[in-house]
């Protein structure tokens, strides 16, 4: 019930400020991108806190790019449709753009544990410091 919220609340933020549908999927990409932008800045971030660590940032890298072929498998699964528009309608860029902004959300608060660590006397804390 939650995400529908938030998905519900997403998509008329987007309607309330645009007026045709191109403009609306134009607002939702940008939506998107401004996570995505979020979530290169705390990965750069990740980078430079452990360059001295080449064996965890070669793992990172892997991980990451693995997350990349996953956020997009689980959109092509989500919306699986070979023509997309004619089996969704117009909305669907909306719908796409909002559900890889949510799996963006989501890996950033991943992330986000390499930077801020765990509550002291977490034994199972691995490379995070």
């Amino acid at each position: 019930m939650k995400k529908i919220a938030i998905v519900f609340s997403l998509i008329l933020s987007v309607l309330s400020f645009a007026q045709t549908q191109t403009e609306m999927n134009i607002d939702s990409y940008n939506q998107y991108l401004k996570v995505d932008k979020e979530l290169n800045v705390v990965y750069q971030k990740i980078l430079k806190k452990y360059s001295t660590d080449t064996l965890f940032l070669k793992k990172l890298k892997i991980a990451q790019n693995l997350w990349i072929k996953f956020r997009d498998a689980e959109a092509e699964a989500k919306f699986p449709a070979e023509d997309k528009k004619y089996e969704y309608g117009s909305i669907f860029p909306i719908c796409y753009n909002s559900f890889l902004e949510e799996l963006t959300r989501k890996r950033i608060l991943e992330l986000k544990k390499w930077l801020n660590g765990y509550d002291d006397g977490n034994v199972c804390n691995g490379s995070v410091k």
